[in-house]
């Protein structure tokens, strides 16, 4: 099995993005969800932005604690980001982040760029004016987070840019098949916004993307997300070649 090594400094440039680290950060409950729901969310988070990095033993008791939760609902979190494959669960023996597997993250590659070709092909096809708009407020947010050097804020502008793509088609079930696929893809896309100029070409394709739905060219819109999603490729390569922040095993 391959997996991919996050080399401490990488995980520090990207904490440092949003002003510190939040592993320790308790969350405030929402009584209308699930509390099971809300732990996974945070955890999930803190996963995908590497505040809890690949090999971390994640302790069910402590995690109750720091929460402020009991132990069942952080259990129940526990089995569904192993179903996502962000957890491994040892008998036994406890339960720890899992690592970056490139295996995944190819899968998950392949499964996002099926759906997600498709939908913007159709929402080039009629997009009503709403979603337009929020598109259009959505890449002036992601101007305004490039300016600051905020990955973490960046990365999440970046999900609602897709998720809005996917809502104006209204295939909310799409959206849920997406997310619970690319959780691996997700934690490497984290990674590579740090190298030079990343950031701003995923801004740049995601103007390219909006301008073609705009447009109401669904084989163009189609073309360039194509190639906005391959992109992570070339980040791979590129962090490949930086030995200081990327490894494989």
């Amino acid at each position: 099995m391959v997996a991919v090594k996050v080399n401490q400094k990488c995980k520090d440039a990207l904490v440092a993005s949003s002003g510190g680290d939040f592993t320790n950060q308790n969350i405030v409950m929402d009584k209308k969800s699930s509390v099971a729901a809300q732990v996974h969310s945070h955890l999930r988070h803190l996963i995908l932005r590497l505040n809890l990095k690949p090999g971390e033993a994640l302790s069910e008791k402590e995690l109750s604690l720091k929460l402020g939760v009991s132990r069942t609902p952080v259990r129940e979190a526990f089995i569904r980001l192993s179903e996502e494959g962000l957890v491994d669960i040892f008998p036994q023996r406890g339960t720890v982040v899992a690592p970056i597997r490139m295996a995944e993250i190819k899968e998950a590659q392949f499964l996002r760029e099926i759906l997600e070709t498709s939908i913007v092909r159709r929402a080039a096809e009629n997009i009503q004016p709403i979603f337009l708009q929020r598109l259009e407020a959505n890449l002036l947010d992601q101007e305004k987070s490039l300016s600051r050097t905020d990955y973490t804020e960046f990365m999440e502008l970046d999900e609602e840019f897709h998720h809005l793509l996917c809502q104006s088609v209204s295939f909310p079930r799409a959206w849920r098949v997406v997310q619970a696929v690319k959780g691996q893809l997700d934690r490497m896309r984290f990674m590579g916004l740090p190298q030079p100029g990343h950031a701003a070409l995923m801004f740049h394709q995601h103007s390219v993307i909006l301008d073609a739905v705009r447009n109401g060219s669904p084989e163009d819109a189609a073309k360039e997300m194509t190639k906005h999603l391959t992109e992570i490729w070339g980040s791979i390569e590129r962090m490949t070649l930086d030995q200081s922040d990327f490894s494989v095993d």
